[in-house]
């Protein structure tokens, strides 16, 4: 695991929140004992910037053919833009669904054609999003080369999904990398740490 002390960093300003006592709703249904809100992080300067560094050495290190930088709405939106920027390529977003109004556009910004595409998350859980917007930049008819995050929970089933539309997609942290840090920290106890990696195996059906 590269940087252990950047998520440290995340839980310590609480942008990763755990929560066995109190579980938090996600929309999907499931209760989950984790939260992740990356849009702490951007009021942290130096954090924000280390974010950044990481994604984009991963761009650097593996998608050398990359064209422009896209991010998904709305929490990829800021790290795409700060990423973008550093790389110095073009930027563009995609929303959720088409604007109601105006253009009524799905994608956002000057998205050529025919060229490689980064599409930047903030985290993937069952990845849903992140492969909407994966679609619609194909559909756009540009090449998504891969989708980068700051945090997977690595489920089994973003991985089919992602195989399915044989699409790449890595990430930053991934959910082992919490735990180690977290216990290593303090954060959790050891008795803890089973519980979290029991609602990591079956999230549907935890309790």
């Amino acid at each position: 695991m590269k940087s252990p002390e950047l998520l440290n960093s995340l839980l310590k300003i609480n942008s990763i929140k755990i929560n066995l006592k109190n579980p938090f709703n996600w929309a999907s249904g499931w209760k989950s004992p984790i939260y992740f809100d990356n849009r702490i992080s951007l009021s942290y300067p130096k954090i924000r910037s280390e974010i950044t560094e990481r994604l984009k050495e991963i761009i650097k290190e593996n998608y050398k053919d990359v064209d422009s930088i896209a991010g998904v709405a709305t929490a990829g939106i800021p790290q795409g833009a700060l990423v973008s920027s550093e790389l110095e390529l073009p930027f563009s977003y995609v929303r959720s669904k088409p604007k109601s109004h105006g253009m009524k556009n799905l994608i956002e910004g000057r998205l050529e054609k025919n060229k490689n595409i980064i599409l930047i998350e903030d985290l993937i859980s069952t990845g849903g999003s992140s492969i909407k917007a994966v679609e619609a930049i194909r559909d756009a008819g540009s090449n998504v080369l891969a989708v980068l995050s700051i945090f997977n929970y690595g489920f089994n089933v973003s991985t089919e999904n992602f195989n399915k539309i044989k699409c790449n997609a890595e990430s930053i942290f991934y959910y082992r990398d919490l735990l180690e840090v977290a216990l290593a920290n303090k954060y959790i106890s050891e008795n803890e740490l089973v519980k979290l990696k029991s609602w990591r195996e079956n999230p549907g059906k935890w309790k």
